[in-house]
């Protein structure tokens, strides 16, 4: 989770909120290219807007559901030349059916006291996502976080952002996602977990209990961020049925959507940043 810092290509657009009132003017910028985390030998760059004021929520809200996503108080959607990879994809809560697979994940932890707290960063939190880079993905842009840093993408949030946090019978933190509450549903920014216990597939029974959160509250969608074909850390994703994915025509069941492979020579980058 880095900072957007580089902007240029600025653009505007007038959003209105749930009652249908017009909204102060939301500017758009485009960053300047740098090397994709996610596919080797391919640039990125993005249409950033900033989340701040009074409707910074109903705007996060509705460009969630048009495949952007929030990293601080920033909101982004790739916008890269040559290359449509990253494919916003979501859980329809009302449709899913867990396979075998995750039924059997949902009973392996079901000992385990499952909290919602504030967004407030720990040195435990810390700790465990810590642990969690330098096993899974060293060498990563986040694995050389400080706790500073760490701290900022927990706590720089200008919309309605929890911990969910899940503690073992001795009150062991085991895993956390890092979510924002939207209006039609719940988006995952980061999930992180203790590395050691690989066999309980806590990052999938994280995804289960968002599934499972959101339909108890009557919420529509279970947002996953972006797919990519290419990158094997996010196949993870296409085992959650039914997956909707954005298109230019809305979304719709991944099934009917046909995948796009990046552009020539792409191939898929071994330092990348798992993304939530």
């Amino acid at each position: 989770m880095t900072r957007h810092s580089e902007r240029q290509d600025e653009t505007h657009s007038l959003l209105s909120d749930g009652a249908g009132n017009a909204r102060p003017l939301s500017f758009f910028f485009g960053t300047r290219q740098q090397p994709c985390p996610y596919l080797d030998g391919r640039m990125e760059s993005k249409v950033v807007t900033d989340l701040s004021g009074s409707h910074a929520q109903a705007i996060h809200d509705e460009l969630s559901a048009a495949g952007f996503r929030r990293s601080h108080n920033l909101i982004y959607k790739p916008a890269c030349l040559g290359c449509d990879a990253c494919v916003p994809v979501r859980i329809p809560v009302a449709r899913f059916e867990a396979s075998r697979s995750q039924r059997r994940i949902w009973r392996q932890n079901s000992d385990l006291a499952m909290m919602v707290t504030p967004a407030r960063a720990t040195l435990e939190h810390y700790a465990l996502f810590d642990r969690y880079q330098h096993t899974r993905h060293a060498g990563g842009g986040m694995s050389s976080m400080s706790f500073a840093d760490f701290r900022a993408m927990v706590e720089e949030s200008p919309v309605d952002t929890r911990l969910v946090e899940a503690r073992d019978r001795d009150g062991e933190l085991v895993a956390v996602s890092l979510t924002d509450w939207l209006r039609d549903g719940l988006s995952g920014v980061y999930k992180f977990f203790a590395p050691e216990l690989a066999p309980r597939s806590l990052g999938t029974f994280l995804v289960l209990w968002h599934v499972e959160h959101a339909r108890a509250k009557g919420l529509d969608n279970v947002y996953l961020g972006y797919w990519i074909g290419a990158c094997n850390k996010m196949n993870y994703k296409t085992k959650f049925r039914p997956l909707e994915a954005l298109t230019s025509s809305g979304w719709h069941d991944m099934a009917t959507v046909p995948q796009t492979a990046p552009a020539a020579g792409a191939q898929p980058s071994k330092t990348g940043d798992h993304e939530s």
